[in-house]
């Protein structure tokens, strides 16, 4: 509709609104799955013990996003498909090891959320036949959690300047697993790979933060938004975000 109205879209004859299909809506567990309908509002998602229970760092996201009235019609699968680098919820998700549930007229299928986005703006949607249906997230187990943390100006509506998502398991005072995920560092949103090794099968300390802060550093792409922040300014907010991030995390897996 912004699209539309801002004339970055080109005229439509007809709109659907697809907010009231059920299969869209639901927030259940689904075959050893957390399912999320495409149309479910984010202050929904905000305010689910469901989600809280299993995808933390989902929920943190969608509380940041807009403000009260945008979060009671906003969607995720809105937040998603419109493929920004930095979407809150994109950036959650990414930790969360979600899949996208896509359907056509014939038959579904389920993407990995990292190959969901081809660049700024672009997914794997085709615009005139697929249908974006839900998302499929693991559900919690003991000694897993994950966190989500972002820096952004006082606007309730504004792009956050960094963001940053962190999922990992805790085992015997060790980090056995962990994905780490932060916008906008490319053109899409994106898993740090480089970071995430360098803690895997250490305990969380303030060297191993040093060393996957660096990792991520050389891995990521920072760049200057005229209204936003330059590419330095968040080069020195991530060192903060992964610390905070982290930390909660890891605290909230060691309590699980």
């Amino acid at each position: 509709m912004l699209d539309l109205q801002q004339g970055r879209h080109p005229p439509v004859h007809t709109l659907v609104d697809v907010t009231a299909i059920p299969a869209l809506t639901s927030l259940e567990v689904r075959d050893g799955a957390l399912f999320v309908g495409a149309a479910v509002p984010i202050n929904r998602i905000a305010t689910s013990p469901l989600m809280r229970e299993h995808a933390e760092a989902l929920v943190e996201a969608c509380s940041l996003i807009g403000g009260p009235q945008v979060r009671n019609v906003a969607t995720l699968g809105g937040n998603v498909a419109h493929a920004l680098p930095a979407a809150d919820g994109s950036i959650a998700l990414m930790c969360l090891e979600a899949k996208a549930e896509i359907a056509d007229l014939t038959s579904s299928r389920r993407v990995p959320f990292p190959e969901l986005f081809v660049g700024p703006g672009k997914s794997v949607l085709k615009s005139r036949s697929e249908l974006l249906v839900g998302f499929h997230i693991p559900l919690r187990l003991p000694g897993q959690a994950s966190a989500f943390r972002r820096v952004m100006r006082a606007q309730g509506i504004a792009l956050p300047i960094l963001n940053l998502s962190v999922w990992l398991e805790r085992r015997i005072g060790f980090i056995t697993r962990i994905r780490v995920a932060s916008g906008p560092a490319g053109p899409t949103p994106c898993r740090i790979i480089t970071a995430e090794d360098a803690l895997c099968d250490y305990p969380l300390n303030n060297e191993a933060i040093e060393r996957s802060l660096a990792a991520l550093l050389k891995e990521v792409s920072f760049r200057t938004s005229p209204r936003r922040a330059t590419a330095e300014y968040r080069r020195h907010l991530v060192g903060v975000l992964l610390k905070e991030t982290l930390e909660c995390a890891w605290e909230r897996a060691g309590t699980s």
